[in-house]
């Protein structure tokens, strides 16, 4: 089982950018990938419309969504 660090040693290798930036860029797309989630979830529930939903997440995590 490959741990959280291993992921984070092997970015900061293959990337060569510092692990602080890497860091931040996880925190950044966890958030993205998270507000994205609520969103999807507003949908389905009913309480935005698919415009809503399409402007916040994307046509295409939409589209998955109804599926």
């Amino acid at each position: 089982m490959t741990t959280l660090s291993a992921y984070l040693d092997t970015l900061v290798r293959e990337t060569d950018k510092p692990e602080t930036e890497i860091m931040g860029l996880a925190f950044q797309t966890g958030l993205r990938q998270l507000w994205r989630e609520r969103a999807l979830g507003r949908y389905l529930r009913g309480e935005i419309t698919r415009t809503e939903a399409v402007e916040i997440a994307g046509i295409d995590w939409v589209e998955l969504a109804e599926r």
